[in-house]
């Protein structure tokens, strides 16, 4: 095994569980999993910390809103409250209005589906990312997330690596280029290599112990 595979190896068995796994989401190409995808992409945006966003996706999810039927028909208030008990604070109540406004939106645009998102954008990655950064609090950064996250079920997004993630390879010694990273990755395996890349790059402890661990 060459230096780069056990490094890639080491890397994926210490930090390549995604966030959509982490926030237990089953993700397949299927309405409810891509919503609740799209719902913790939201969070994970926000100036927080990670663990924290995926625990209030969660915490929306166990109180019923996982779907967008389910987190239009939830009070403005119900939302807050899910938010509050994962401790997701200071973006609380903006982020209880922007999820409630994306519910509506994806209703809307897409009845309910984001996989007729998909298919307005004909599978184009550009595209798909520019229809993600419509849904309110979903910048550039959210839907680099979303695309990590779901390239392994929309493969057209391979490879979603960004610049966060890369930031995550050159500390660990991996080559910095998203296609030489996509070569070495095993299998379908993109997304569990993005999601650990970008916990090295936000956690330089956790680096440290994937380069020694190697």
């Amino acid at each position: 095994m060459s230096d780069e595979r056990k490094l890639l190896r080491t890397l994926l068995d210490r930090a390549g569980t995604t966030y959509a796994e982490q926030a237990g989401i089953r993700l397949k190409d299927g309405p409810a999993p891509l919503y609740r995808l799209l719902v913790l992409s939201i969070l994970l945006s926000t100036r927080i910390k990670a663990d924290i966003a995926v625990d209030a996706s969660r915490s929306l999810a166990d109180a019923g809103m996982g779907t967008p039927a389910k987190m239009r028909e939830a009070s403005w208030q119900d939302r807050v409250d899910a938010l509050s008990r994962a401790s997701y604070k200071r973006y609380d109540e903006s982020t209880a209005t922007a999820l409630g406004e994306g519910a509506e939106l994806v209703h809307r645009e897409y009845r309910d589906d984001l996989r007729k998102l998909r298919e307005r954008a004909e599978r184009d990655p550009a595209r798909i990312r520019e229809a993600l950064t419509g849904f309110p609090r979903l910048g550039p950064v959210g839907a680099d997330i979303f695309c990590r996250e779901a390239q392994d079920v929309w493969p057209e997004l391979r490879p979603a690596i960004d610049g966060k993630a890369l930031d995550g390879a050159r500390r660990v010694g991996l080559p910095a280029d998203a296609d030489e990273l996509a070569r070495l990755a095993p299998g379908s395996q993109l997304a569990p290599l993005a999601a650990a890349l970008v916990r090295v790059a936000l956690d330089r402890s956790l680096a440290d112990e994937v380069r020694a661990g190697a």
